[in-house]
């Protein structure tokens, strides 16, 4: 079927800053279309303003453009609904791990607070240390436990 074969060409396009990690399991395809016009692909970005948006259309043209029957292929940034941290689905939270960086934090309900795991060790004995990371949407944090800095993802949620 031709939607199962463009959701894997889909898997392949990388977040440019984060090779581990795909668009789909970073939650940011949130429609595609397939229809005798052609595939309609429609992402969130992550965050608005993104740098990388012009070379994460130009990749999903690319992976797309492989399979065979997919032609007037079109990839349109929405930013409705907009993108949460919470799209980030399982394996992608993993993929980040193995990368390096915490996945977004969980929040917690009864404080209010945001809870990052360290990505070496586990342990959620992390303070953040600066804000600002190498990119917009990751901090820098350290583990108490291990003692070793990491970027983390910042949350994005509609709670905020």
């Amino acid at each position: 079927m031709l939607k199962d074969k463009v959701l894997e060409a889909l898997q392949t396009v990388k977040d440019p800053e984060i090779d581990s990690i795909s668009i789909i399991e970073l939650g940011m395809l949130e429609e595609l279309d397939i229809t005798p016009e052609g595939v309609s692909i429609k992402l969130l970005p992550t965050f608005m303003g993104c740098p990388a948006l012009e070379i994460i259309r130009k990749n999903v043209i690319t992976a797309v453009s492989q399979v065979e029957e997919a032609e007037n292929i079109t990839v349109q940034f929405i930013f409705h609904p907009p993108w949460t941290s919470d799209r980030v689905t399982k394996i992608g939270r993993e993929r980040l791990k193995e990368f390096g960086i915490a996945p977004p934090p969980r929040h917690i309900a009864e404080t209010g607070e945001w809870e990052a795991d360290c990505p070496y060790c586990g342990s959620t004995y992390t303070t953040l240390e600066n804000l600002f990371g190498p990119t917009a949407c990751r901090s820098i944090l350290y583990c108490k436990s291990c003692k070793n800095p990491f970027e983390a993802m910042k949350p994005v949620s509609t709670l905020m």
